[in-house]
């Protein structure tokens, strides 16, 4: 079986540096934020082009506790896509705040500038531009639409670590950066975790208060909203090796995506677009088709893991069914159609020449 996405080949090709890590961190003792954290939170801030990162437990934490620190909660709304995965959405309610959705770009499906301001209220206070399948949003247009109408932007950047607009790096541009741990990321973990990244020192410390009991360094409870979302030793350690290889393991699947549309070149499938002038990190490497529920079969049929990121849209989730009437103007109608066609082929770094190959292959025989 061929998987989607493997963490563990991932893990065995830094076993050795990993299992150190991990061992310094047994045998000193200190378990939750400890020195581990404090040099990653210092490490990925650098890494992204900012001075302040403070870690959380995950990175739908990261959105909520960076709302909250934003003041943003009940009354207000959030602007936001559905074609996301729902944590995106799950954290504005836990916030508090009223999600309203707008569609996506046809094109790279993340979220449409055109969409936004039609959408804008008097309670509009937050865009969360959602950096989807590590494709950069056009985050510029996004920036300059919420400066001029003074909103905060937030960036779910859960799939996205490394990936550029122009010469800077996705998480520079918001008011705050939400990133996100989950093992399979492009940055993952060996459990959750996510971090909060910004260039402000004041928001940065209401981040540090919020997710530990609304604390101050004194241990003096200053806000009564505080959470408990703390990033743990281990995982910061694990975190800092697997930092020194993102960029080379980013590479290594931007090429494993050119060679995917080299080899489905003329075959009937939609590929994924990238804007001119970005870089992407292919998290995730997602064609569409209107056979999609076909070819996942036939592809598991011949050994083929593939998954659907995402159907439903957060929109037709139960959960999220009730904030629909926040959908504004011509609807969803590229996130419906979308959420229909897509289907995500195995892509992590780890994944050969020969898999790549044989993947490709199972697709065009799939139309054959």
């Amino acid at each position: 079986m061929i998987p989607c996405a493997c963490p563990l080949a991932q893990y065995r090709s830094q076993q050795h540096a990993i299992n150190r890590a991990i061992r310094s961190v047994l045998s000193v003792g200190r378990y939750v934020l400890g020195p581990q954290v404090e040099a990653f939170e210092r490490e990925f801030a650098a890494y992204i082009g900012v001075p302040f990162g403070v870690g959380v437990a995950s990175g739908t934490d990261a959105i909520a506790i960076g709302l909250r620190s934003l003041g943003i909660g009940p009354g207000d709304e959030v602007i936001t896509v559905a074609h996301t995965a729902v944590a995106s959405v799950a954290a504005i309610v836990q916030a508090g705040a009223t999600p309203v959705f707008v569609d996506v770009r046809p094109d790279d499906l993340t979220i449409d500038p055109a969409r936004i301001e039609p959408a804008i209220t008097r309670k509009t206070r937050a865009v969360i531009a959602v950096h989807l399948y590590g494709q950069p949003a056009d985050i510029a247009s996004i920036r300059r639409l919420c400066r001029r109408r003074r909103l905060a932007l937030i960036e779910d950047a859960a799939q996205a670590h490394g990936a550029r607009e122009g010469k800077r790096r996705v998480g520079s541009f918001g008011d705050l950066a939400a990133f996100s741990f989950y093992p399979t990321k492009n940055l993952g973990a060996i459990g959750d975790g996510g971090m909060i990244v910004t260039r402000h020192r004041a928001l940065a410390e209401r981040v540090r208060q919020l997710r530990e009991y609304g604390w101050d360094r004194r241990r003096v409870c200053l806000r009564s909203n505080g959470w408990n979302s703390r990033l743990d030793e281990i995982q910061a350690a694990v975190l800092r090796v697997k930092l020194r290889t993102l960029d080379s393991n980013n590479a290594k699947r931007r090429r494993i995506a050119g060679a995917y549309g080299r080899l489905l070149r003329g075959v009937d499938v939609t590929l994924p677009a990238s804007r001119q002038g970005c870089e992407p990190v292919h998290h995730l490497y997602v064609i569409r088709t209107a056979h999609r529920d076909q070819m996942r079969l036939f592809l598991a049929g011949q050994g083929i893991q593939s998954l659907i990121h995402y159907d439903p849209p957060a929109h037709l989730h139960p959960a999220f069914r009730a904030y629909s009437k926040n959908i504004i103007g011509v609807g969803l109608s590229v996130t419906e159609s979308a959420a229909r066609e897509v289907l995500s082929l195995p892509m992590y770094p780890e994944l050969t020449a020969p898999q790549v190959r044989e993947v490709a292959a199972a697709v065009r025989e799939f139309f054959s």
